[in-house]
């Protein structure tokens, strides 16, 4: 079984260079992208929606919290499903359910409607994330698999570096329903072309072959490891910056500096322009200096950006610009520490890669879902609340990679 799966992954790293495992990369990026889509297309909308239900600011932020749970709960269900029944099938079934509940969005007729189909959206949705994850580890290996991570990641920040500016102008032109009749459409494309373009990589003689229920149980046995149990504090508590970041600017940057909601997408697309950078840079270094100097290096990055940026929200310092310049560079970080952190931590797991990819990702937006939250509910009008969460994110993160430097990994024998 070993020397087989040697076989295939030697062979598939020998076509790094070739238009395969190019499309490959592309493929999986695009079905990766259904988060940061789904999320960042309507940011924009968030004041309008708000507005029309006649919902408090806070109320309305819990469209995104909703999505965050959802999608958390999401890639539990879906990680342990691909290991047991295959990559595709489940995948199929994810996007499906996306499709049909971005056009229940598109038809809500209260806030509360919205969030519960915010929910089930998201739980379609992580079908996508953790699936395609487990899929570059069904295929790749070591610093390998965290470098195609890496580019996968480049490929998925396409999405949102253009999403909030869509958003903006769908808005503006179409009202906001229009933008989750896109969503739905945007699912039908991923789709298609994975009934057409995917083949199943993790074939039945390597499926897991234990009850659902030990499947499912199979979760203890993650949350055991201490290297999986590090790179979930050091990976979910920068996404949970992100995701501060992602509920309080469009109601910092449209509400308290008066941006316009069409003009809000470029901003938000400058900060996915510096994913993209360090993303690619990680790609071209991570082979040569390793993961895990690669998280800890974006770890203390994101820390010093988050405490820059609560200092100048405290201070004033810079206005708008003293706010986007520190969180250009702590997304810039989450770039170091997400990828890496996930190849990291499905090393050791061969046969259940599904299932850590899951927890991983679960912690990233049930993180993300309580600092979300928390922006939401504490949001006094100025930028001091997120700043002050995205900074505390930060710092834990930071403390969190080093107890990785100590870690080592666990390797699945069965």
């Amino acid at each position: 079984m070993n020397a087989k799966r040697d076989d295939k992954t030697e062979g598939i790293q020998q076509q790094s260079s070739g238009s395969g495992a190019i499309s490959i990369v592309w493929l999986l990026g695009l079905l990766s992208a259904f988060a940061p889509i789904s999320i960042d297309m309507y940011l924009p909308s968030l004041p309008t929606i708000g507005r029309e239900f006649l919902a408090s600011a806070g109320g309305t932020q819990l469209t995104l919290s909703a999505f965050f749970i959802g999608f958390a709960l999401g890639q539990l269900f879906w990680g342990p499903l691909s290991d047991k029944y295959g990559r595709r099938p489940m995948l199929v079934a994810g996007v499906i359910l996306y499709i049909i509940t971005s056009a229940l969005c598109a038809m809500s007729v209260s806030i509360e409607a919205l969030i519960g189909f915010r929910a089930l959206q998201a739980l379609g949705g992580g079908a996508g994330t953790v699936i395609t994850r487990a899929i570059v580890r069904d295929r790749f290996s070591g610093d390998q698999s965290a470098r195609v991570m890496s580019y996968m990641m480049l490929v998925t920040m396409l999405g949102p570096l253009s999403a909030p500016l869509i958003g903006g102008y769908v808005l503006q032109w179409f009202g906001w329903r229009a933008i989750f009749w896109i969503l739905s459409g945007f699912g039908c494309i991923c789709l298609v072309i994975l009934l057409f373009g995917l083949s199943e990589s993790n074939p039945r003689e390597r499926q897991n072959k234990e009850t659902l229920l030990r499947v499912f149980a199979g979760y203890a046995g993650v949350f055991k490891d201490f290297r999986v149990v590090t790179c979930l504090l050091t990976g979910g508590f920068a996404f949970a910056g992100m995701f501060a970041y992602i509920s309080g600017t469009p109601f910092v940057y449209i509400e308290f500096f008066g941006v316009a909601p069409e003009a809000y997408g470029y901003l938000f697309g400058l900060n996915i322009v510096s994913l993209m950078i360090f993303t690619y840079i990680n790609g071209k270094l991570v082979t040569r200096f390793g993961a895990k100097r690669h998280v800890v290096f974006g770890a203390a990055m994101a820390a010093c950006s988050g405490i820059a940026l609560l200092y100048a929200a405290w201070t004033g310092t810079g206005a708008l610009v003293g706010i986007v310049t520190p969180l250009f560079f702590y997304l810039g970080a989450t770039s170091f520490i997400t990828s890496n952190a996930i190849a990291l931590a499905v090393e050791g797991y061969p046969l259940k890669a599904g299932t850590v990819a899951a927890v991983f990702g679960a912690s990233q937006f049930g993180f993300g879902a309580i600092a979300g939250t928390a922006v939401g509910q504490m949001y006094d009008g100025t930028p001091m609340p997120m700043a002050a969460i995205i900074a505390a994110c930060g710092v834990i993160s930071l403390l969190s990679s080093q107890l990785l430097v100590w870690s080592r990994p666990t390797v699945q024998t069965a």
